[in-house]
């Protein structure tokens, strides 16, 4: 495997809600960022550096270039389904979660089923669409630098997305935009882009035959062929006092398990191996349908959350479950996991650990035992990998607060962990709140929580030295004769990876693999294949 320096691999802060990803494999005798040679390292060297392990990104960002929308469009489109050389160009800017990105893919799909092609760079474009992520203030900013470059290097912007819902913001930085509109609003913007730039006349394709030209069934995916983000419901019902998400995408809404399914088949039939399970809050699905039920493949299924996970299961590909809320009925859908009906995978945003930050965010399920829950959800099935997000910083939060959360990880031995420290979003009730933590003292704790989450995550991954596993192949780097994959315990572009050494030519990606497990560092595996 080829030596990396640290200077080579291109990462991202956690704080940032960009991504990087590095393409370069790992090596297992070279001390980099991802495979220190000297514990040394970790909390003084490169907990300062601004360049930290993507495997610690707190937020599940899917950012999409220009270019790389129009790559993953033109591998979705045939030839045969293509628009006319002539249709007008649309670029595609999408920023921020998986939620956001579903919304892109949804518009994109609507936009070439209407014949307009997608635009490989700014200059070939008739307009230019950005989807904004306005979570977190770094990412307003990001969303605002996006919309001023689309407009120096096009003219023509339509903004759409979670900061859509600050339209005067936007006008006031960018009066040159030509429409605003906010989250998930696809008609929106298909019209407005219409409105400057008139649909093609796909009449004037000879080669086109709309009875048979049709779009694959499960639409335009922005991620990899072999796995593929389903979203589940929209908005959310809580209010927690630093996010401002259900000002953004409103109150939960569920859609019917029969829609989801259908779905989840049409992407299984286009090739997908891996359905990623997203929303605001998984675990809530179908509360605001009072879990009615619908028919899928002539029988009944409510649209509730267990109910859906069997349904899913049924499929025979792999599900990973996203955002839950640890509540008591999750611990049914764990026996399904314990049942091998799942992957044995949760993410869960706990956030915190201490009783007086908890409530002061309002989180739901905060004065559940947690710990009592993972512990319980271990015994159903002993494999199980929870990932979850913190907060370090929040107002009001003491050294005492602290130290409960440092006890908690401890004892809970979560195997992913991401973090951030708390930044001020415009419209958050916690910004009034009192006893706001100086910047300094946040950055010491965050950096205190990921050198001991650090030494956690290593311990467990020497646990799987010596143990084989099915992993799914992401990328091959063909020069080295290196796979770089995902195990049931790895979500793409945030959790770690298992590099496989000396594989064959007859290796592909999306194929499942059964390797066994040679070294580890912190955060990746190294595995050998036999073929």
């Amino acid at each position: 495997m080829p030596k990396t320096s640290t200077e080579s691999v291109k990462t991202t802060i956690i704080t940032s809600p960009s991504v990087s990803t590095p393409t370069a494999s790992m090596p297992k005798d070279t001390a980099t960022i991802f495979n220190p040679a000297k514990p040394t390292m970790v909390s003084e060297q490169r907990l300062s550096d601004s360049s930290q392990p993507y495997h610690h990104k707190a937020n599940h960002n899917q950012n999409r270039s220009i270019a790389q929308s129009s790559d993953a469009t033109l591998g979705a489109l045939s030839t045969e389904n293509a628009p006319v050389n002539a249709a007008p160009k649309i670029g595609f800017v999408s920023l921020g979660c998986p939620k956001a990105l579903v919304d892109s893919e949804r518009i994109i799909t609507e936009l070439s089923r209407d014949g307009y092609q997608v635009a490989s760079d700014y200059e070939g474009a008739d307009l230019v669409v950005v989807n904004t992520c306005g979570f977190i203030e770094s990412a307003v900013q990001e969303s605002l630098d996006a919309i001023g470059e689309a407009i120096s290097k096009n003219g023509k912007v339509i903004v759409t997305g979670c900061l859509g819902k600050e339209a005067d913001k936007i006008r006031a930085m960018h009066p040159a935009v030509l429409a605003v509109t906010g989250a998930h609003a696809y008609d929106e913007v298909i019209r407005a882009v219409a409105l400057h730039v008139p649909k093609p006349d796909r009449s004037l394709d000879a080669n086109y035959d709309p009875k048979i030209n049709l779009i694959n069934e499960a639409g335009i995916k922005l991620t990899p062929s072999h796995y593929a983000y389903l979203k589940i419901s929209e908005g959310c019902n809580h209010r927690c006092t630093f996010c401002i998400i259900p000002s953004l995408r409103g109150d939960l809404v569920s859609r019917p398990i029969d829609s989801v399914m259908n779905e989840a088949m049409a992407l299984k039939n286009a090739g997908v191996k891996e359905l990623l399970i997203i929303s605001q809050d998984t675990s809530a699905y179908g509360l605001d349908l009072k879990y009615k039920t619908s028919f899928w493949n002539g029988m009944p299924l409510k649209s509730k959350f267990y109910d859906l996970c069997q349904a899913l299961n049924d499929l025979g590909i792999w599900v990973r479950l996203h955002y839950v809320y640890p509540y008591p009925h999750v611990d049914k859908v764990v026996e399904l996991m314990g049942e091998k009906k799942l992957l044995p995978y949760l993410d869960i945003p706990f956030q915190h650990a201490s009783h007086s930050i908890l409530k002061a965010m309002k989180r739901p399920a905060h004065s559940e035992n947690t710990l009592a829950r993972i512990h319980a959800w271990r015994e159903i099935c002993p494999d199980i990998v929870i990932r979850s997000t913190f907060v370090v910083g929040f107002p009001g939060e003491t050294e005492e607060d602290f130290q409960c959360l440092l006890d908690w990880l401890v004892e809970a031995r979560l195997d992913r962990v991401g973090a951030f420290t708390y930044s001020e979003v415009e419209g958050a009730v916690a910004n009034d709140l009192p006893n706001h933590v100086p910047e300094d003292v946040k950055q010491q704790r965050y950096e205190r929580l990921m050198t001991l989450q650090q030494d956690i995550s290593a311990q467990k991954l020497q646990e799987k030295i010596g143990k084989t596993l099915m992993v799914l192949v992401d990328e091959i780097d063909s020069e080295e004769g290196v796979a770089i994959c995902r195990s049931y315990a790895d979500a793409p572009e945030i959790d770690g990876h298992v590099y496989v050494d000396d594989i064959t030519a007859a290796v592909k990606v999306g194929q499942f693999l059964t390797v066994t497990i040679d070294d580890a560092s912190e955060y990746d595996l190294f595995a050998s294949y036999k073929g």
